[in-house]
């Protein structure tokens, strides 16, 4: 039928039915994309350099990935197989922190994914198996089964804003606009600001190391009701 769309590349045969026999697997496909990505950036993600790292033709991978975009739902599938996901322990904010706290380990282990999460989330495989876990954490949280999704969404999101966040305040350019906020704060010209950037270091500290949590958990319980 005209202008309907294909479906998602996990419901797409691996390798056509008719040609060659496969030389390559979308696992290993996307490993080294995964890998190029962490090296070098996703914009240095194309068939023509994933081609040339597994030492084949540019046009030989799209007998296995029809676009760019199926190879960055790929990627971003992957990396929600690197969670670990024990059985609920009963405390169901324990256990949607402890996923919370495992997507900002495996984001800042790939620091292209936080952008993808929040772009264009896709949920394959083993996005799936995340989303079953959650859903088994809250089996007996008495939310509506949308608010349960939203609040899956809302850990994905405001986890991926806080490690963009986190790995942006590393970057020069950050680092010269506080020494703008600095300048502020010192000619007293916006008083709250001053006020702000005067706090204890010690207690700037503290509350940089908790406010993810808290934020995770304010939101979260939020979306729940």
């Amino acid at each position: 039928m005209a202008g309907e769309r294909e479906p998602v590349i996990w419901l797409r045969p691996e390798q056509a039915p008719v040609g060659r026999p496969a030389e390559r697997s979308r696992a290993e496909i996307t490993a080294a994309a995964v890998e190029l990505a962490d090296l070098e950036g996703l914009d240095a993600v194309s068939m023509r350099r994933l081609a040339a790292a597994l030492g084949t033709g540019a046009a030989s991978l799209y007998r296995y990935v029809a676009t760019r975009d199926d190879l960055l739902d790929l990627m971003t599938d992957s990396t929600a197989g690197e969670y670990r996901l024990p059985a609920p322990s009963g405390d169901w904010q324990a256990d949607l922190l402890e996923i919370a706290h495992q997507a900002r380990r495996i984001m800042r282990r790939h620091p292209w994914l936080p952008a993808l999460v929040v772009t264009r989330p896709a949920l394959g495989p083993y996005g799936t198996d995340l989303l079953e876990h959650l859903l088994d954490v809250l089996a007996d949280h008495p939310a509506e089964p949308a608010h349960k999704l939203e609040a899956f969404a809302v850990l994905n999101a405001l986890t991926a804003l806080f490690v963009q966040n986190e790995l942006a305040a590393a970057d020069p350019g950050a680092q010269r606009q506080s020494s703008y906020l600095r300048h502020v704060a010192t000619a007293g010209t916006h008083p709250r600001i001053s006020a702000l950037l005067a706090d204890p270091q010690p207690e700037r500290e503290r509350t940089s190391s908790d406010r993810f949590a808290t934020v995770l958990t304010r939101a979260v319980t939020g979306v729940l009701g």
